[in-house]
């Protein structure tokens, strides 16, 4: 989700599946939230990162953000939330000074 302030898309999403048939690939570009969601009872998640992980600058936005609509593919009631996810804020309850630019490349 894009969640560059003064983006023309801020606020858009899009789902992909991955499993391990296709051996697929998502790249999350900086300035996009992602999360996620395990419809098998295993899976292995891996990331690769662009810096190392700093925990103080671990953020999000609800996972069930009625502005921004996201289609997960589970029931609410099937769906088992970390205690984090489930107290992220909305992405409006978000101070935009903690969001992204968005910056054009002319």
């Amino acid at each position: 989700m894009d969640v560059r302030w003064g983006s023309p898309n801020f606020g858009q999403w899009v789902g992909v599946e991955l499993d391990d048939v296709h051996h697929r690939q998502l790249w999350i570009p900086p300035g996009f939230a992602h999360g996620f969601c395990v419809l098998s009872d295993e899976a292995e998640f891996v990331y690769k990162c662009t810096s190392y992980y700093d925990p103080a600058s671990d953020t999000g936005v609800r996972w069930n953000d009625p502005t921004i609509g996201v289609t997960w593919p589970l029931q609410e009631a099937d769906l088992q939330l970390s205690t984090k996810d489930q107290s992220l804020p909305l992405l409006s309850e978000k101070p935009v000074a903690t969001l992204p630019s968005y910056e054009v490349n002319t």
